[in-house]
């Protein structure tokens, strides 16, 4: 890149509200690195802004790590507003897209998991202002999950989701236990099966 693209580029970013480019900042380290291990200095220096901005938009590292997790939420919603729109009519089409696009990214090395679920693990206080984010995002997963399944007018439905669930939340924990060439690389197949066994 150069001098004129680079000036342009930081132009372009300086046009972006300071909330915005904190957020943004902020998600991508909590994601990559931890919550523990992000400090308020590293966020308002990656969002290019200080301290005081930080503090004058939020006012505890607490209540952006909620809002974090709000986007993170917001953009799996999005995910199912696509898969909705893409498989209007059909329910196991839609189910079988879903399956699909989690199994590419449990294998996707780039990836570290559920951000939510990563920071539950990190977030032990239950009364932490994103906890009640992140448990209400799971259950709302779940419950759309079991929807989609009594939609597909395959048999115990709510056990199919259950299963479904419980795949792509171990999925994703071994991938960072173990790696994308884990167990999650049969993510799909084995949840093709699961499918199939519910089948009347």
């Amino acid at each position: 890149m150069n001098s004129d693209n680079a000036t342009a580029t930081d132009e372009a970013v300086r046009q972006i509200p300071p909330r915005e480019r904190i957020v943004a900042a902020a998600r991508e380290l909590f994601y990559r690195q931890g919550i523990r291990a992000v400090g308020v200095e590293a966020i308002a220096e990656a969002a290019g802004t200080n301290k005081m901005t930080l503090y004058r938009h939020f006012p505890s590292k607490d209540a952006l790590v909620a809002e974090c997790m709000r986007q993170f939420a917001q953009r799996v919603d999005a995910f199912w507003a696509m898969l909705d729109k893409a498989h209007a009519g059909d329910p196991l089409g839609q189910l079988h897209a879903w399956l699909k696009a989690m199994g590419e990214n449990v294998i996707d090395a780039k990836e570290r998991g559920c951000a939510l679920a990563n920071a539950a693990v990190e977030l032990e206080d239950k009364d932490h202002p994103a906890r009640k984010v992140i448990e209400e995002f799971k259950r709302a997963q779940r419950d759309r999950l079991i929807r989609l399944c009594q939609a597909t007018g395959l048999a115990q439905p709510v056990l199919l989701a259950e299963e479904l669930f419980l795949l792509i939340e171990g999925a994703r924990v071994c991938q960072q236990s173990i790696g994308p060439e884990g167990p999650g690389v049969r993510f799909v197949r084995m949840g093709e099966a699961i499918i199939a066994s519910h089948a009347q």
